[in-house]
């Protein structure tokens, strides 16, 4: 991220007293929750969901609070206040490893969905769909159950170890490539959720990572795309496989992620979890009634014909 993408954080923004407990990416979508259970979306999450680019929303923030009020910011603000929240602040700066993370809350995320669903010039059906989906849900509870975090403030220890792969993971991959754990946190999701114990001795970004090479290498994709590189990649020291930190697998040009996740949905998720996961049961790892609860929440949903 270049520095003018970084927004602009002022001292009333600033929330050095709270840390960020979970946090995940789901299908593009940056959430997480803070210390004191405050779901949020982070920028480039709210942006994706708004269906417009980041910079857009960047652009938003560093103008926000500023003299005289523009039109779109004044009516994100007002819907801010008829929800009877604070209008003056659009994000929360946490630090986190020395870094500021920037956390939009419910009411904000909400309100600049609004705005973009419905009072926006142009249409938007991303942005209406995305509201429907968080109004009809509620806010809190979307969060809490894609990143697995229980209200009581304690984080299983499966999403605790998600939790830490996906930290290490964040800022390791050059710009302009893309990770195969990074992709697949959209089925590590729905496995934890199903009580796969997902962490040092079940990692199925191991079993993507050699089929979509695979892949990779028999359809000459280098060809089409340009050429992968192997990046520095650390296990959390509490795993076994720690001991032979760094690792080095492989990244993708992003040009080759559209490639990825249709071979992903339609060949993994539909030929090779299954096999994965009933291995795993077959050494142990997983009872097979878990293993079966995953393998079904991963078969496409059939669409109700109309009478």
């Amino acid at each position: 991220m270049s520095f003018d993408d970084i927004p602009n954080t002022t001292h009333n923004q600033l929330s050095f007293d709270l840390e960020i407990v979970v946090e995940a990416e789901i299908d593009g979508v940056g959430m997480g929750v803070l210390g004191d259970g405050t779901p949020f979306l982070t920028i480039r999450g709210l942006a994706r969901m708004c269906g417009v680019d980041h910079t857009t929303l960047v652009k938003l923030t560093n103008d926000w609070g500023q003299s005289p009020t523009k039109g779109r910011e004044q009516k994100i603000r007002d819907l801010i206040k008829a929800q009877g929240f604070d209008d003056t602040v659009f994000f929360h700066a946490v630090k986190k490893s020395g870094t500021i993370h920037h956390a939009i809350p419910a009411h904000v995320c909400m309100a600049t969905l609004e705005y973009y669903a419905f009072e926006a010039v142009s249409e938007n059906s991303h942005a209406i769909k995305s509201y429907r989906t968080l109004a009809k849900k509620g806010f809190t509870d979307f969060v809490y159950a894609q990143v697995g975090y229980n209200p009581d403030g304690k984080v299983s220890l499966a999403w605790q170890q998600f939790h830490d792969r996906v930290s290490l993971v964040a800022n390791a991959v050059p710009t302009g490539f893309f990770s195969v754990y990074q992709e697949i946190a959209g089925m590590i999701v729905p496995m934890i959720n199903a009580g796969v114990d997902v962490g040092p001795h079940i990692v199925p970004d191991i079993s993507v990572g050699q089929r979509w090479a695979k892949h990779w290498k028999t359809e000459n994709l280098e060809v089409l795309y340009g050429e992968r590189k192997q990046y520095m990649h650390e296990y959390p020291v509490y795993f076994p496989q720690a001991l032979s930190n760094p690792q080095t697998p492989y990244c993708y040009p992003d040009e080759a992620l559209g490639e990825f996740r249709k071979w992903f949905r339609k060949t993994y998720l539909e030929v090779h979890l299954p096999d994965y996961m009933n291995s795993q049961a077959k050494l142990g790892k997983v009872k097979p009634a878990i293993a079966t609860k995953a393998i079904e929440a991963f078969k496409p949903k059939k669409i109700a014909s109309k009478k």
